[in-house]
């Protein structure tokens, strides 16, 4: 072929197509509007079938467009009306549409739609193009409530990087900026903003923002139009100002556009099993032709909730949830195929722990969330600033070897600053990955060949999957000896030590979440001793595939005679003891409270409370008669000198679900903290359980709660919903005493009730006192698709088989 024939196929652009949205919120008939206080979001597919959400977020005026790509990126702006408060901005089109073009080697895709502002004028500022991450921190530190005329932001970690760069000797610094394809820092500052750009012709009205990439090889575009002959727009500084000629409103078109790698989409039919895809298709033929009964609302949300799954997976990956947590989370993979394993195809299980293996530290450990793009870059920068910092510290101090080896590690680390980074600074995620390996290496229904292929496999680099996985259980093995080997609650597994305390190292991740806890009961009750069950059950598993423990032991120093590991997949009687010792620590986090007590402590939370709250509540008992009763929980941690810290917690819904060999005393004490009225138990009428209840606890703790809702008295998890709800499902099937399944599915009832009148069944949502009554509320920060809240589709299948 002709070389300027191909250089023409290659700038050819691929034809444009409408794209109606594959999902909205909040959608008549399922949301209440109310709810969402002015919240409104579009789900796209852009030419490449990646997912790019919109949302117009009423009260602050902001938009933002999320790529859940490779590189996880966003573009967003805030629109103020004239008089500076936030502009009410709305859909002017039901569709968009998307395009791609090919230059070369580079794709560039782009989707374009159309907004209304419910003003006659408007300004448009605080462009903000990069990674997800930064926007999130962006909107968390408030900044996109801040006047237009503000200095520009700038991320900490750059103004750290460009600093570090400029303290470098002329020579080291030219070799570090070549690598960021720059000639001097000025221009490295001049990539850290936005640039804007306007045309104009009489029929169109272009302003332009590009970001580029720290190194220039990549950029980010947004474009605003307007048509001149209805809008007066012009620039203003870093903002834009839009009028209207005529009338009340000023519509404009945006169009974003990326040059970064998409993603491989995976279809229903490559992630559900074909049980539950005809029970979708029996829900739709259940449906009304009018759409207004409860079996054509209920096959409506069944396929959102399907529609939500296929916009967070990809052959490369599952994303946490849309939009802030488009990337892989090790904890929201590995839960979530524990509870979708019911309807899945076994091959997405098996994908799963093929993805967590990969991710694997050199120790063991599980990674908790990657960094990509823009937040990788951004932590290079932080890591590179560090290393420069204590080169120059060593160079003054002549030591000229350490200075060398300093300077050497920053250069690699800003040659390499796309890399993809993990972060392991979560505890739950490494006793998870051996729950679901092990189910998965149980499943009668996947052919012993398949399992073997997929233990050999070493296409990952660093050795096969089996030496992966053992290294994995080793990491657990070691973990959880000192308790095997003297069960005091000081052997427990502890958090980490920070500065003000204890990091909440599992799901609870806000600073409150375990309210200072040091010994977290999911880790310690839970998921431990099910990491131990499942070890025992790999290393029966790998026997039977044909590896010996003694020839793995040769090769494999994690399976020595002498590590935890070896020990417990040598000595049965070994194993059998660290099961029962773990199996009781139950014991350490156990709180009785008597009626009297419960009355009191319930009664000193109330009088903290505001008047309306504290009149509501007060309400609340005297019809419930809630505190009338003794009260047992499970803490939902320790303290320091592993003493009970009293937060009532929604957490044994995991115990629930995964199932242990318990009396039906301990599972009913458990469902019974579900239903308790709240602010005895969990449960708020209309809304659901919340996920915790800090009445049992010292002030110092509700204040704590008071300051960070996220994990509190104020919040309901759709991940706990499910939970409980499979959970209870699960004892229900499996129990043959009347009296126990009568009350387990009185339960059940009352909480799926509450759930469904709250309107949501997302991440989280929350809820306010209005006027002497409970009104559910979007909560702020939520994910609107989420995957672990998609296991929804999951409790509907085991219900249809319950019933």
């Amino acid at each position: 072929m002709p070389f300027f024939t191909t250089v023409l196929l290659l700038q050819l652009a691929l034809p444009a197509r409408q794209s109606p949205p594959v999902l909205a919120f909040p959608e008549p008939g399922l949301d209440d509007s109310a709810s969402y206080q002015g919240y409104q979001t579009r789900f796209f597919r852009d030419a490449a079938e990646n997912t790019v959400q919109i949302y117009l977020d009423g009260r602050s005026g902001r938009v933002v467009h999320l790529w859940a790509d490779a590189d996880n990126a966003s573009a967003g702006f805030t629109a103020r009306d004239a008089a500076g408060h936030p502009a009410i901005i709305g859909w002017a089109s039901s569709e968009a549409t998307v395009s791609a073009r090919v230059t070369g080697a580079r794709r560039t895709r782009t989707l374009t739609y159309r907004l209304d502002a419910g003003a006659p004028h408007i300004h448009i500022g605080w462009f903000l193009l990069g990674s997800m991450r930064v926007e999130r921190d962006f909107q968390y530190w408030g900044k996109h409530r801040e006047p237009f005329a503000s200095p520009a932001f700038v991320l900490p970690e750059w103004e750290r990087l460009l600093a570090a760069i400029g303290r470098l000797p002329a020579a080291e610094q030219q070799r570090h900026l070549a690598s960021l394809g720059a000639s001097s820092v000025q221009t490295l500052r001049t990539r850290l903003q936005p640039t804007i750009t306007t045309r104009a012709t009489n029929l169109s009205w272009v302003a332009r923002v590009v970001q580029p990439s720290l190194d220039g090889r990549d950029t980010l575009g947004l474009e605003i139009r307007a048509d001149p002959r209805r809008v007066v727009a012009r620039r203003v500084g870093d903002s834009l100002s839009l009028r209207a000629r005529s009338g009340d409103r000023v519509q404009f078109t945006v169009s974003i556009s990326t040059t970064a790698k998409p993603l491989t989409p995976l279809s229903r039919a490559e992630i559900f099993s074909a049980e539950f895809l005809d029970f979708l298709v029996a829900a739709r033929r259940a449906a009304q032709p009018d759409g207004r009964d409860s079996a054509s609302i209920r096959a409506r949300w069944l396929e959102r909730q399907v529609r939500g799954v296929e916009l967070l997976s990809s052959r490369e990956k599952f994303m946490a949830g849309l939009p802030a947590y488009a990337t892989y989370f090790g904890r929201d993979m590995l839960l979530s195929a524990l509870m979708m394993r019911p309807i899945w195809r076994d091959e997405v299980s098996e994908f799963v722990v093929a993805s967590v293996l990969r991710k694997l530290s050199p120790s063991g450990q599980v990674s908790h969330e990657e960094a990509l793009g823009g937040q990788a870059v951004r932590e290079a920068a932080q890591e590179y600033a560090q290393l420069v910092d204590a080169h120059l510290r060593a160079a003054q101090s002549g030591s000229r070897v350490a200075a060398d080896t300093l300077i050497a590690r920053a250069f690699m680390v800003l040659r390499d600053h796309r890399r993809v980074r993990e972060n392991y600074n979560m505890i739950d995620d490494e006793f998870q990955l051996p729950v679901l390996a092990a189910r998965w290496l149980a499943d009668p229904d996947v052919p012993a060949t398949r399992k073997r292929a997929f233990l050999l496999d070493a296409s990952d680099g660093n050795g096969t999957r089996l030496d992966r996985l053992v290294r994995e259980l080793a990491f657990v093995a070691r973990l959880s000896a000192p308790y095997a080997a003297n069960p005091v609650a000081s052997n427990l597994v502890s958090f980490p030590q920070r500065d003000s305390g204890w990091a909440s190292a599992s799901w609870r991740d806000s600073n409150a979440g375990y309210a200072g806890g040091r010994y977290a009961m999911d880790i310690n009750t839970i998921w431990v001793p099910h990491a131990l069950e499942s070890i025992g059950r790999i290393v029966e598993i790998v026997r039977s595939l044909g590896f010996s423990i003694d020839s793995l032991g040769q090769v494999l120093p994690e399976l020595g005679t002498d590590t935890p590991l070896g020990r417990l997949a040598r000595d049965a009687s070994a194993m059998r003891a660290a099961r029962i010792a773990w199996w009781g620590t139950s014991r350490h986090f156990l709180v009785r409270l008597g009626p009297a007590d419960v009355r009191s402590r319930v009664a000193s939370r109330l009088a903290a409370m505001p008047q309306a709250e504290r009149e509501y509540w007060t309400g609340v008992l005297a019809r419930s008669g809630a505190d009338q009763d003794s009260l047992t929980f499970l803490a939902l941690a320790l303290d320091a000198r592993a003493e009970p810290i009293g937060v009532a917690n929604s957490d044994p819904a995991t115990r629930l679900f995964l199932g242990a060999s318990e009396h039906n005393q301990s599972v009913l004490r458990d469902v019974r903290l579900f239903v308790r009225s709240y602010p005895v138990g969990l449960f708020v009428e209309g809304v659901g359980p919340v996920v915790a209840n800090d009445a049992y606890a010292s002030p110092a703790v509700w204040r704590a709660f008071e300051r960070d809702h996220y994990h509190g008295p104020r919040v309901v998890w759709g991940r706990e919903v499910n939970l409980f709800l499979l959970g209870v499902g699960n004892h229900i099937a499996a129990s043959n005493d009347p009296a126990h399944v009568s009350e387990l599915r009185s339960a059940l009832a009352t909480v799926i009730a509450a759930v469904e009148a709250s309107g949501f069944q997302s991440e989280l949502w929350s809820y306010e006192v209005r006027g002497g009554r409970i009104a559910p509320i979007r909560y702020g920060t939520g994910s609107d698709v989420q995957l672990w809240s998609t296991t929804d589709l999951a409790v509907q299948f085991m219900l249809s088989r319950l019933r």
